[in-house]
């Protein structure tokens, strides 16, 4: 918990205040920890965006009385979001499921030209069955190094009558990450992929750099990581489920076990061990991405060796090094850290043509550009 500290010299009172908290991994498997610590939830989703929006489909929030766990982007949608959760908890014999539909220049005074629909549920402690199958369903997805693997499992929630069901079941090929179907009759069926399809980067390495780096993309919980040192006393315990350990005393034989189309960050203490380990992710030819740390002489002087050593001019371009964003001077391990982050980020922004329903629209006009005249229902 942090505490506020008054200036020098001023009258107000110390106030104690708290983080918000991230939800780290799937939202079940929050629901999962926060049942266990309150009676009731509410989980709010993110189930359509049309227009410019604070956060995707499928971002997720958890309310209980007392706080929330994870954002759907913050501002008056998160405050409104929050408002009609709480109403949720306080009416233990209303229907559980609210949709509510937000246009948010009129209706929140937000000018970003979208509208977004989101889904509250009521969660109790009776719904525990359920969420802890489908959190080890999760689990199954992945082997010891967090990677994911198929089958991959939907939830399924149908909500008619005033009453909520779910069942799990397997994934069919090119099923969505999240659909809600509506029948004439109002009941609403909402398919939700139980487990995260997110890129799998291996940084090899865990000094003061690959500490602060994967401190900082763990919060994030947008990669699978699988992390990997010689000294294992320098992979700490108390990590959450993104990020998978690996000790060994040769890490370049654990490069072939990374799937194919993973990221590399490699930033061990050992120039020799980097260069075995960029040597044999380029020998590999099928990883998505290569950063290591160094100098642009260490650059020189690995490109020059790796090219003595058979790796051809085409598949050494595949090497980022240095690595990180340019601009920042400071040399700060947290300061690398946040580079070699944001540039992670940077090459995961990857540009798709997306559905005229849920395209951003330019924010250059008025804020109801959106042009939608459905109002918000909850």
């Amino acid at each position: 918990m942090s505490t506020a500290q008054p200036r020098s010299g001023s009258a107000a009172a110390a106030t104690a205040g708290d983080w918000l908290r991230p939800l780290e991994g799937h939202w079940i498997e929050a629901a999962c920890v926060q049942l266990s610590r309150h009676p009731a939830v509410v989980r709010v989703t993110v189930i359509a965006i049309r227009g410019s929006a604070p956060r995707e489909a499928g971002a997720s929030m958890l309310v209980d009385t007392l706080g929330t766990v994870g954002s759907i982007g913050g501002g008056q949608l998160e405050w409104q979001a929050t408002l009609a959760a709480r109403e949720l908890l306080g009416v233990r014999d209303a229907a559980p499921v609210r949709i509510a539909d937000l246009i948010l220049g009129p209706d929140l005074g937000q000018c970003c030209g979208g509208r977004v629909e989101l889904w509250l549920e009521r969660l109790t402690r009776d719904d525990l069955p359920w969420l802890l199958e489908a959190a080890r369903s999760v689990l199954r997805t992945r082997d010891h190094r967090g990677e994911a693997h198929k089958p991959a499992f939907v939830v399924v929630t149908e909500f008619s009558g005033g009453v909520a069901s779910h069942r799990l079941q397997r994934s069919a090929p090119g099923a969505v990450g999240l659909h809600l179907r509506r029948a004439a009759n109002g009941d609403l069926t909402l398919h939700e992929m139980s487990s995260l399809r997110r890129p799998r980067l291996w940084i090899f390495g865990a000094g003061h750099v690959g500490q602060a780096l994967v401190r900082l993309l763990s919060e994030l919980a947008l990669f699978d990581i699988t992390w990997v040192d010689s000294r294992a006393e320098l992979l700490p315990a108390d990590l959450n489920g993104s990020v998978a350990t690996l000790a060994s005393a040769s890490p370049v034989d654990l490069v072939d076990a990374a799937p194919p189309g993973t990221r590399f960050v490699v930033l061990t203490h050992d120039h020799a061990l980097d260069y075995a380990l960029c040597r044999s992710i380029l020998r590999r030819g099928d990883s998505s991405w290569l950063g290591l740390i160094g100098s642009a002489s260490k650059s020189a002087r690995f490109r020059s060796r790796l090219l003595r050593d058979g790796i051809s001019g085409e598949t050494l371009s595949a090497l980022t090094c240095p690595i990180g964003i340019p601009g920042i001077a400071s040399k700060l391990p947290a300061s690398i850290a946040i580079s070699i982050a944001a540039q992670l980020l940077q090459i995961s922004s990857t540009v798709t043509s997306t559905p005229a329903s849920t395209q951003d629209l330019a924010c250059g006009a008025t804020c109801e550009s959106c042009g939608s005249e459905r109002r918000p229902k909850t």
